[in-house]
């Protein structure tokens, strides 16, 4: 069963991170279309700047992720601070992957 949670956590990190960096670059690029600005580079821009704020959404803010943390190195409990790197690793995976798409999309770096 906590493998099974673990999991879905893992797979939930990567697409709140990408769903966030995407969708919020998208949404911005159309208010720049709306406002009668080069929407393609408003979105390229906004991608690079949404970056951290997808990996902070994806972990569910800080404070729970570093009591986590701190848990692991006080009571020495390596699982739980490998799964905290693993969800981080999520994030920062999910919202690279989204960068790299739009960087794509809209022929950018």
């Amino acid at each position: 069963m906590l493998q099974e949670a673990f999991f879905f956590s893992f797979f939930k990190a990567f697409f709140i991170a990408f769903g966030v960096l995407v969708g919020g670059s998208m949404l911005g690029g159309f208010a720049a279309f709306i406002t009668n600005k080069p929407a393609l580079n408003e979105i390229l821009e906004l991608s690079r700047n949404l970056r951290i704020w997808a990996i902070i959404a994806a972990i569910g803010g800080t404070f729970d992720t570093l009591y986590s943390l701190e848990k692991g190195f006080m009571d020495g409990d390596t699982k739980v601070l490998f799964k905290q790197f693993l969800l981080i690793l999520s994030a920062l995976w999910g919202a690279q992957v989204g960068y790299s798409l739009i960087s794509w999309f809209t022929q950018g770096d």
